[in-house]
């Protein structure tokens, strides 16, 4: 860690330029929006963490002794839908993309700002529905909703929580349509396309992705609400409905939202193995056609999760195709990450361990997916334990860990504070380790044909079980000290100085925390990005 100079005269920064609750709640300042959005994003994170452990729990032993089996198809379900559609999803854009996108193209806030402030009202409606959902009753459909039990089966609860996701798709929407007016229109002098951060093309294609397809869930939701209340046939066969339409409906949107997590962590991560190598990434034009690349090609492979429902084997082959070409685009990233590092002066600060431990989750995530984009695989696989270990070892080894990553990276930018360097890097290690032994051990388990969703099973799967809870609970201590040394650090940590990791971005070339208009004066960008030669020159006009 970088120490910090001696302490300053107190400024005016966005966090006390004004005070009181009314002047938080009606900001139009994108960082505090975006600290608004880290608090809820936070709590919604350890209420579905609380989830998790139920779940180890139950499976720590093979009989059914701690929930019956409805309770526990309640739990598995809200844990799944506070994780995806409330942690996942919003993670990265509305927290650091909020924060941090305005001030690394030189501009002073979003496009939108009210617009802005009404998404968080908006994710903040929908979470209300959610919780609603789970102090009443909670849902047992799995958070994919599938139906016809969800429309004819489930308990009542599933037309709320519908609704709470079905509201909550708005701010995403509102969110990727303020990111892409915000770098068409408002990027500093000089700025040009391919001088732009990585995190900035990143959270470019994330945000279509947002906009063409949340809005495919939202009305497929919606239509669910519909036949649930008013027995309209849509997908319900007793209704002249088809069940696998809702599938295709579902996973159109479903799949490419895994970028839609995934991509802005390639983002944070670009940033931080280029600063912590004091190299420009390799192969920088490659990176960012490759963010595009993964937004298009995400939104042609949903039906790999049709591979045993139905569809035509015809239509099973080309997403087989399909799929293993959208792998080609996160293949680049990482060898080129790699690349990145090689001869690089590498400093193995806490975000550069998260990014490490990133890579190697994700490529283990990836090359998974590439089994199950099998045809003859997935016939084996699906539906069990492969296909958990799978997904999480994608969205929590890959989502997670770049949430991690970049939150250590811009915290001292944030708060202007520094944080513990050994429990940091004692909490990476933790996190690594509690990962791989909570999920790899249910590669196994599938593999042996153990079935997702059912907290009752074979004694010869227990040894396996017990590693996989061993490991959460390793996991839960690893993701428990950064609640406790980043909340100490706001009122203990060293001073932070404007740029503590000798980056290069224009976002440290304001103070720490940054002034309410990100910049005294505009910027105008003179060099390429990631010139570590000459530290971004950046020179100024009124």
């Amino acid at each position: 860690m970088i120490k910090a100079p001696p302490p300053v005269i107190e400024t005016k920064n966005y966090l006390n330029a004004e005070t009181g609750l009314k002047s938080w709640l009606l900001t139009k300042d994108h960082k505090r929006i975006a600290i608004m959005y880290l608090i809820v994003v936070t709590a919604f994170f350890a209420l579905g963490g609380v989830f998790a452990g139920l779940i180890r729990l139950e499976l720590a032993t093979p009989a059914g002794d701690l929930f019956e089996s409805n309770q526990y198809n309640k739990i598995f379900t809200m844990h799944g839908v506070l994780m995806v559609f409330f942690f996942l999803i919003p993670s990265i854009p509305a927290t650091l993309g909020n924060f941090l996108l305005p001030m690394m193209i030189g501009a002073k806030d979003l496009a939108f700002p009210r617009i802005n402030l009404m998404s968080w009202y908006i994710y903040m409606l929908g979470g209300v529905f959610t919780l609603y959902v789970l102090l009443t009753g909670g849902v047992d459909t799995g958070w994919t909703f599938y139906t016809p039990f969800s429309s004819s089966y489930s308990n009542g609860y599933v037309v709320m929580a519908g609704l709470g996701i079905f509201i909550n798709g708005f701010s995403a929407i509102l969110t990727g349509l303020n990111f892409i007016v915000t770098v068409h229109r408002m990027r500093a002098p000089g700025l040009t396309w391919f001088r732009l951060p990585l995190f900035v093309w990143a959270h470019y294609a994330t945000s279509a992705i947002m906009i063409l397809g949340t809005p495919v869930i939202a009305v497929t939701l919606f239509l669910l609400v519909l036949e649930r209340g008013l027995h309209i046939g849509f997908f319900d066969p007793a209704y002249g409905g088809d069940p696998v339409l809702f599938q295709h409906l579902f996973w159109f949107y479903s799949h490419p939202a895994v970028y839609i997590m995934i991509l802005p962590s390639m983002g944070v991560i670009s940033e931080v193995i280029s600063t912590f190598s004091s190299k420009k990434p390799f192969g920088y034009t490659f990176i960012a056609f490759s963010s595009i690349a993964i937004a298009v090609f995400g939104f042609l492979v949903w039906g790999h999760h049709l591979f045993v429902a139905g569809q035509s084997i015809y239509a099973g082959l080309v997403f087989s195709v399909l799929s293993y070409i959208v792998a080609i685009p996160s293949a680049i990233k990482v060898f080129n990450w790699a690349a990145t590092m090689y001869k690089g002066q590498v400093r193995m600060e806490t975000p550069m361990l998260y990014a490490i431990g990133f890579i190697g989750l994700f490529t283990v995530g990836g090359l998974t997916g590439v089994v199950l984009a099998s045809l003859g695989m997935d016939v084996h696989l699906t539906d069990t334990y492969f296909v958990i270990a799978h997904f999480h070892y994608v969205m929590v080894g890959g989502a997670l860990l770049g949430y991690m990553s970049g939150l250590h990276f811009w915290w001292p930018k944030m708060f202007g504070r520094m944080y513990s360097d050994v429990w940091s890097k004692v909490s990476a290690v933790l996190v690594f380790a509690g990962f791989n032994l909570t999920f790899f051990p249910q590669f196994l388990l599938g593999y042996m044909g153990m079935p997702r969703r059912y907290h009752v099973y074979p004694p010869e799967f227990q040894v396996f079980n017990v590693l996989s809870s061993a490991g959460a609970s390793v996991l839960g201590l690893g993701l428990l000290l950064p609640a406790v040394y980043l909340t100490w650090s706001l009122k203990y940590g060293a001073i932070a100085p404007a740029n503590p990791w000798g980056a290069t971005g224009l976002e440290w070339q304001t103070t720490s925390p940054p002034i309410p208009e990100n910049f005294e004066i505009t910027p105008v960008v003179t060099t390429e990005a990631y010139d570590y030669s000459t530290q971004q020159e950046v020179v100024h006009i009124g």
